[in-house]
């Protein structure tokens, strides 16, 4: 067997370390990484680590960076696949912005069967958590700067999708980047809540209450009233709640 490079091996504990943070869940946090442990999983010995990296810490910084750096899907997957079935169908923004919200719930609180979904879900609560804690190292901080900028285009591409569908403009002076900052702002405070254990509040609205009947998740609330107050249908003539 051809001896591994250095840049190999390197690649090999990172990607060890990824998988037994994704294993031990967010409450693990990377200080609880040994990189003892990761040789040992990896069948190395401790001189192929040292010749990378002066000690422990500066692995942990490496693994820090290089999880947030991790997707396991697109940004947007979850939310497209709620929605785009619901568009082509002709449903209501009510209808997509429940669906919508509700899989990021979701996501949050790995409520899936879909051992995928899971894996995917605990990936991004990771990289949330590991972002919280960025002013550690400069290239952590930059790492999660990186990933938000990622996350926001992205948005902004499948926001504007949704706006076009409905035939929705932002309002004046308010950019579509807006937006995409105060929903990110909201789906990262209450992913955090969920680390925190703390259920998603759901509400069952009736024909008497002063929100379109119907189950509604506290987010999906959230999002309606983002919607309203940041966007206008393109025909001035229509209604500003359509």
């Amino acid at each position: 067997m051809a001896r591994r490079s250095g840049e190999e091996t390197r690649a090999l504990l990172l990607r060890v370390g990824m998988q037994m943070l994704l294993e031990r869940g967010v409450s693990a946090g990377v200080q609880h990484i040994r990189l003892q442990d990761v040789l040992r999983r990896a069948g190395l010995t401790t001189g192929a680590a040292y010749r990378l990296w002066a000690d422990q810490t500066d692995y942990q910084r490496d693994l820090s960076v290089a999880m947030v750096r991790l997707r396991l899907s697109a940004p947007t997957d979850y939310a497209r696949s709620a929605v785009e079935s619901l568009i082509a169908a002709g449903a209501s923004g009510d209808d997509v912005i429940r669906a919508a919200a509700a899989s990021h719930v979701r996501s949050a609180a790995l409520d899936s069967d879909d051992p995928d979904d899971v894996a995917d879900g605990q990936s991004f609560l990771v990289a949330l958590a590991l972002r919280t804690t960025s002013h550690t190292w400069p290239e952590l901080r930059e790492a999660s700067r990186e990933r938000h900028r990622e996350s926001i285009a992205a948005f902004a591409e499948f926001y504007q999708f949704l706006m076009d569908a409905y035939g929705l403009r932002m309002k004046s002076p308010l950019r579509i980047e807006d937006f995409t900052e105060a929903m990110a702002a909201m789906g990262e405070g209450f992913a955090i809540r969920a680390l925190e254990g703390i259920a998603h509040p759901t509400y069952e609205a009736t024909a008497d209450d002063d929100v379109p009947e119907g189950p509604w998740s506290l987010f999906a609330l959230g999002v309606r009233a983002l919607v309203n107050e940041f966007m206008v249908p393109i025909d001035a003539d229509d209604a500003p709640g359509r």
